[in-house]
């Protein structure tokens, strides 16, 4: 089923201002797409919100532009980079293999469940307990930590990446988990949230790469869904970042959880 540019778009505001939140931007095009569009196959679910987080990709590549020419010319000059800009490098390779290990084993889950009748109220439920699960995640990691980016060891590496593999369900958000897992490990809320959003650019291309490239039907509207995305994602990043290092989200997602699970009982 082809929707329609409006359709598209819609998907790319949803995409372009939630994967800056604790809210998962997969969870929300899997709401839309099979509430709203009645589409519940979980291949199509997946690829749909992968080919998206491409807007947000290049949003984020762009606004990261210095931070990420400098990590990508750590690759072939890495004896002559300084040790904050090594250790970086080294958190981000390390996570994105345990993060693709973990998320490539999800996916394939979700492949093999594909003869199951999914409806989108199961959905519905699915991201509704995952997005409680992160409220609460986030609640707990309030408390303000002093570690930076000068101070990332091999075990912050492991977790983060465990924690991103993770996001691979539709209801767990991305940056929310990513974020509140350095929290906990004590790093600063500025540290935090680069590191989260440096360390999705590989793991999205990747991503996009291995289950995208052959199987996906690119169309001039999802092009659409694409512009918006990265278009909305570059002009909200800057702001959206300076909110979530003031205001914790976690009662937000909490109280937006419990509605969503209440109305699929009544």
């Amino acid at each position: 089923m082809e929707l329609s540019i409006i359709q598209y778009i819609l998907l790319g505001i949803v995409q372009g201002i939630t994967e800056w939140l604790p809210i998962s931007s997969s969870g929300m095009i899997a709401l839309i797409v099979s509430n709203f569009y009645g589409i519940t196959d979980v291949e199509v679910l997946v690829r749909t919100a992968l080919f998206l987080h491409l807007g947000t990709f290049l949003a984020a590549l762009v606004y990261f532009r210095k931070q990420v020419w400098k990590l990508t010319k750590t690759i072939f000059s890495y004896k002559k980079q300084n040790k904050e800009t090594k250790e970086i490098f080294n958190f981000i390779f390390i996570s994105t293999i345990i993060t693709g290990i973990i998320g490539l084993a999800i996916i394939k889950l979700f492949y093999s469940l594909d003869n199951l009748e999914i409806t989108g109220k199961t959905i519905s439920l699915i991201v509704g307990v995952l997005l409680l699960f992160t409220g609460i995640i986030q609640i707990k990691s309030k408390k303000q930590g002093n570690r930076s980016e000068k101070n990332i060891k091999n075990i912050d590496s492991i977790y983060l990446g465990i924690a991103q593999g993770l996001a691979v369900f539709p209801g767990l958000s991305r940056s929310g988990i990513t974020v509140s897992t350095l929290l906990l490990r004590k790093f600063d809320d500025t540290s935090a949230l680069r590191l989260s959003f440096l360390m999705s650019l590989p793991i999205v291309l990747i991503g996009n790469i291995i289950l995208n490239l052959e199987d996906f039907v690119f169309s001039s509207n999802a092009l659409w869904a694409l512009a918006t995305s990265f278009i909305l994602g570059l002009l909200t990043i800057s702001g959206l970042i300076k909110i979530s290092k003031k205001i914790n989200f976690g009662l937000f997602i909490i109280i937006f959880a419990v509605l969503m699970l209440i109305s699929i009982l009544v």
